[in-house]
């Protein structure tokens, strides 16, 4: 169970970023609409006057604050964070592809659309990734359609996997063509990670352990599948820094010179296919930082921070600035690179 608390501090760097990984939970869930309520739907429950419980199948995923759907207690905390603006995406667990697709289809509509409310009230500082019902390609093209022309949306987060299949699966492809037609940047977030057999420890490992495990192998399979050479117009960023790609990255272009069946089936050197991918900052590490910057390019790199779920990066500006970047490089991973990635480089951020 995570908490969250209400309480401010008095630090104050400039507010100047842009945070490409922030969360969404509604204050309430709707009602199923139909007969019995299906496995997976969620619903909330009280905890205190600024928090609530995720209550899944009778059970509380997580605890949360009002940060997560009041737009007017996130944006007091952008002055202390160095943020100008946030792009907001629904917590993982929310994309719900376990879900039959017609009701994944209206969970996900109902997420979307509290999103565009919020970016509404935000005063232009908040942007929206919405969601999309993937277990069912034509249903999520459908959305994503919606989310774009009817919401205004800038793009769509994704989980680093869809029930098992994994980014860069070849079955995914009518998705990102339509992402590409749409020019709809894809966030790709850690969800229902393998290997939580292999953890010893409490549930939160989960997110602390797993999530940049799974997250580094949907990005390696991105290299692998070649998606890039397919769509090479395609805005694709990952999480958690990558997660574990970062160093899995050598092994893989080494082995290109060892299995000629490597040699045949990737298109080219996984070092410079790298190069067209977006990662985020979280890694809660300056010297993992600068090797980011060093493996993946200073133009790849932007603020990710998991607001406002306590596990959550908050100084990200000061963080940077504090890797000893030049001024260059530190304001393409502070702004410059999440403006492109978003799409939103002539957005009036003043």
């Amino acid at each position: 169970m995570q908490q969250m608390y209400c309480g401010q501090s008095t630090v104050m760097p400039c507010c100047c970023g842009v945070d490409v990984h922030a969360h969404v939970i509604p204050g309430e869930f709707p009602k199923y609409l139909g007969g019995a309520t299906p496995s997976g739907w969620p619903s909330m429950a009280p905890a205190d006057a600024c928090h609530r419980h995720v209550m899944i199948d009778g059970k509380n995923y997580r605890t949360v604050s009002d940060k997560c759907w009041t737009p007017s207690h996130r944006l007091a905390d952008f002055q202390e964070m160095g943020l100008q603006l946030q792009a907001i995406s629904p917590m993982p667990e929310l994309l719900s592809y376990w879900l039959s697709p017609a009701d994944g289809s209206q969970l996900v509509r109902f997420l979307n659309e509290q999103i565009a409310s919020m970016v509404n009230e935000s005063g232009g500082k908040i942007v929206g990734l919405g969601a999309v019902p993937l277990q069912d390609l034509t249903l999520a093209i459908k959305e994503l359609h919606y989310i774009k022309h009817t919401l205004g949306l800038c793009g769509v987060e994704v989980g680093s996997n869809i029930n098992g299949v994994v980014i860069g699966d070849p079955k995914l492809d009518p998705f990102f063509e339509a992402c590409v037609a749409l020019d709809m940047p894809v966030f790709v977030h850690a969800l229902r990670p393998v290997g939580m057999d292999r953890l010893v420890g409490p549930a939160p490992l989960q997110q602390v352990l797993a999530y940049p495990t799974d997250v580094g192998l949907a990005a390696a399979s991105v290299l692998t599948g070649n998606l890039m050479h397919r769509y090479p117009k395609l805005r694709i960023a990952f999480s958690h820094g990558g997660g574990t790609l970062a160093m899995l990255l050598p092994r893989l272009q080494q082995a290109m010179s060892v299995f000629p069946a490597l040699r045949e089936s990737v298109h080219s050197s996984p070092f410079e296919q790298v190069r067209a991918l977006y990662f985020d900052t979280l890694v809660f590490d300056t010297q993992t930082l600068r090797h980011l910057v060093h493996t993946f390019g200073s133009s790849q790199l932007m603020i990710g921070t998991d607001y406002p779920f306590n596990f959550h990066d908050k100084h990200p500006v000061e963080r940077i600035k504090e890797a000893g970047f030049d001024a260059q490089v530190t304001e393409q991973l502070t702004s410059t690179n999440a403006k492109r990635f978003l799409g939103i480089e002539n957005m009036n951020l003043e």
